[in-house]
């Protein structure tokens, strides 16, 4: 290390602070729908007869609607593709999904028919024909489609200056022409002035002119002109139609979300509020163990907040209620980052003699020695967030979005900004003189009893390891046995939430929608604000009209009842969503794996990955068991909670395989112990601070927030023992299995800990692989 790094990490520290800034004054954040409320339409595009549903018919068909949201009038619509064939509309501020339903369309086409003649209502009609009602409501049977909306390449609006008339000019191109030319012949063979052409939108005529006599004579050319009894607005509404109609290819809807404006403002309000208390409360917790240093490292924890916001609004991403999650997860390895460097800068000043003892040594080696687990937790997490990003979708990309951008944010605010604070501070004679103010002077209570009689938490390692296998069974059992409540988004149907001006009794509501016609609609209580309490109604795929009966019926108790929340989702979606995100899972686990085992070795990484699995595998029965509800916000939940399972585990095996690379012929066990009974005040501080800031979120999160916050402290709390009882036991049965050198037989030693002398391994690399040097000056790869 120079003498010039900490003046150039203060540089980039105070550049990384200037950027954020300057990006959170200049920039806004994009809110998803489901904080700031709107309506999201999720269209999917259908092969046709002569067009195949690619990524090109696609954004053709994309640009017709586009047309048709702008004529919504809404504020800042989003209009983008999502893959080949899926087109997502987002639509702020509108909380009529029946009104978006029918100006988008879900299979609009435009098609051109000759009119064959009035048709008899009684009388079926011939194969190949079509009845219809023209404008004035007479029925006609249309033949064929000669054209559709592929062929028409642009319809205006005008007045003509002669006759001072609006008109409706049109004009074809491609295949079209051709079309229309054989329409018009076959209009002029049954006479000029008789002969018509009907032009059909969605199975609906919107026109159905005559033909003239000098469009006869000119045989139908590349264009035509529509007269009628136009307006203005009449005739705009028409070209409209016939210009806007133009889809190339059928779409299907196949997913609708309404959340309600204060709904979504409910939930950013509950998350700030609970942010600020929580990372207050976590604050003053470290402050509390760490003095000084933790003052620093709560100051430091603050800049993340603005280098994660400044990094979100600076690549354009948006903001969801799964994506806190994301920032949350990442608090928390900024919390770790902090407790494990100030915990490495504590052992390195007790093991020095009194005279050698110097405060900015032990805090700089701190980071030193740290920044090896620091970097492979890091690593592990944000492998998972780009492949989930890669292979998922829905609110499961959007968390490996926030996930990535939080995790940046965690360790440039606890590597580079916490350094230089504590460095600085480390170097001020004032400090030095009162080194107990700063922290890392004193071990600690619990660290003294520790080092006094360490427990032997690894000597009945099969023990642990039946615990475990018995609480897979029983959450193995719970999701066999009663089974996940899975929401729309995976299992398809619609889920309405209602507030309500009077409390409203849950059986009275349950009578009132089964009486409705939908008896085998699931109808719950919800909190949407931490008091009131909301009715769900989630039944299988209805109609917009069938959703109004279910509205009514609410309303008819006398309450008053609001729409907060209207999603519908395909069955075919949901299986989707639910079979992307396993999969993404799966090779976000497998490449975990394979990083782990390239930093210690396969058989530490199998054994993290099984201990992450049993921890998830635990919150997730514990919930089937209780009857919550396994949505997108539980998702969130579940990745977190393997992020933060994985680097607990991580920091205790970086510690084993630095006491096995300094002392190969000391007792496995032992090793292992004393690696676990070393990182343990680490581990408990860690899981202590983030629960503050899970724990308000748990209290002001609202219904949603509080099943995410619950379901993480449930997995912080289980991944804490899984990382000493579970992981560790099954690394140290592995090793012995499998050993790294099987031709050297281990030798017992008495104190795991006599490899060390002045803070310094004796022999070997004491840092592992890609580790620091003994010296602290670098990596030895």
């Amino acid at each position: 290390m120079t003498k010039r790094a900490p003046f150039w990490r203060a540089v980039v520290a105070l550049a990384v602070i200037a950027g954020a800034f300057a990006l959170t004054y200049t920039q806004s954040a994009k809110l998803g729908l489901d904080l700031r409320g709107g309506t999201q339409i999720v269209l999917e595009t259908q092969d046709s007869e002569r067009v195949e549903a690619d990524a090109e018919a696609t954004d053709r068909a994309l640009e017709v609607l586009r047309g048709r949201v702008d004529a919504l009038g809404v504020s800042e619509p989003s209009i983008t593709r999502s893959g080949e064939n899926r087109i997502i509309v987002e639509l702020p501020g509108l909380q009529d999904p029946d009104e978006a339903a029918e100006v988008i369309g879900s299979t609009a086409q435009l098609t051109f028919h000759q009119v064959l003649g009035e048709a008899d209502p009684a009388a079926v009609p011939v194969e190949g024909q079509t009845v219809l009602d023209d404008e004035q409501g007479i029925p006609l049977n249309l033949g064929p489609a000669a054209l559709d909306g592929d062929g028409v390449s642009d319809a205006n609006a005008l007045l003509d200056s002669q006759s001072n008339r609006w008109t409706v000019a049109v004009d074809f191109s491609g295949d079209g022409q051709s079309g229309w030319q054989s329409l018009v012949q076959q209009a002029c063979s049954i006479g000029p002035g008789v002969g018509r052409i009907a032009i059909v939108l969605d199975d609906r005529i919107i026109s159905s002119p005559t033909v003239q006599s000098d469009l006869c004579a000119s045989g139908g050319g590349n264009q035509t002109s529509i007269t009628g009894q136009f307006n203005s607005e009449s005739a705009q509404e028409l070209s409209a139609l016939i210009k806007g109609g133009a889809l190339p290819v059928p779409v299907e809807l196949i997913e609708q979300r309404t959340i309600g404006a204060t709904l979504g403002e409910a939930a950013i309000d509950a998350s700030i509020e609970a942010a600020i208390i929580g990372i207050a409360l976590t604050g003053l917790f470290i402050i509390f163990v760490y003095r000084l240093m933790g003052l620093l490292a709560t100051i430091a924890l603050t800049s993340y907040a603005v280098i994660s916001f400044g990094l979100l609004v600076g690549i354009g991403a948006t903001l969801t209620l799964p994506g806190l999650a994301g920032f949350v997860l990442a608090i928390g390895l900024a919390i770790d980052a902090n407790v494990l460097t100030f915990e490495r800068a504590r052992e390195e000043y007790a093991e020095r003699d009194e005279k050698d003892r110097s405060l900015p040594k032990a805090v700089t080696t701190g980071f030193t020695k740290a920044w090896s687990a620091i970097i492979d937790s890091n690593v592990t997490t944000l492998i998972a967030a780009g492949l989930l990003f890669l292979l998922a979708s829905g609110p499961v990309k959007g968390f490996g979005v926030t996930l990535a951008i939080g995790t940046i944010a965690s360790m440039i605010s606890a590597l580079v900004i916490a350094r230089v604070l504590a460095e600085w501070a480390a170097n001020r004679k004032v400090v030095q003189k009162r080194a107990a103010i700063s922290g890392i002077a004193s071990t600690g209570f619990v660290r003294r009893r520790l080092d006094e009689r360490p427990p032997q938490l690894i000597k009945r390692s099969g023990t642990w390891l039946l615990v475990t296998a018995a609480v897979a069974i029983i959450s193995i059992g719970g999701i066999v046995v009663r089974g996940l409540d899975l929401g729309v988004e995976f299992t398809g149907g619609r889920l309405l939430e209602y507030s309500t001006t009077e409390a409203v009794d849950i059986d009275d509501a349950r009578e009132a929608v089964s009486d409705a016609g939908f008896p085998r609609a699931v109808v719950q209580e919800s909190s949407s604000d931490g008091v009131s309490e909301n009715v769900t109604v989630r039944v299988e795929k209805i109609s917009n009209a069938e959703a109004d009966q279910i509205t009514a019926a609410i309303d008819d108790l006398g309450a008053g009842a609001q729409i907060e929340r209207d999603e519908q989702v395909t069955a075919s979606l949901g299986t989707e969503l639910r079979n992307k995100a396993l999969i993404a899972f799966a090779i976000a686990i497998a490449v975990q794996m394979i990083y782990l085992a390239w930093r210690f070795r396969w058989t530490f990484a199998i054994a993290a990955q099984i201990s992450m699995v049993s921890v998830v595998l635990a919150v997730v029965g514990i919930f089937a068991w209780w009857g919550k509800p396994v949505d997108g916000v539980f998702l969130a939940a579940v990745l977190s909670i393997i992020g933060l399972a994985v680097n607990d585990t991580i920091v205790v095996f970086d510690r084993i395989r630095e006491h096995r690379f300094a002392n190969r012929a000391g007792n496995l066990r032992d090793v292992v112990n004393a690696a676990i009974v070393q990182t343990l005040p680490r581990t408990v501080n860690t899981g202590l601070g983030a629960m503050f800031i899970l724990a308000a979120l748990a209290v002001l999160g609202g219904d949603s927030l509080t099943d995410f916050a619950i379901a993480l402290l449930l997995g912080l709390s289980i991944g804490i023992l899984s990382t000493v009882f579970t992981a560790s036991a099954l690394a140290v049965v592995l090793e012995e299995r499998w050993p790294d050198n099987p031709d050297e037989k281990e030798k017992k030693v008495t104190d795991p800990y006599a490899h060390i002398e002045d803070g310094k391994a004796s022999t070997g690399n004491p840092y592992g692989a890609g580790g620091p040097g003994p010296d602290g000056s670098g990596a030895v790869l």
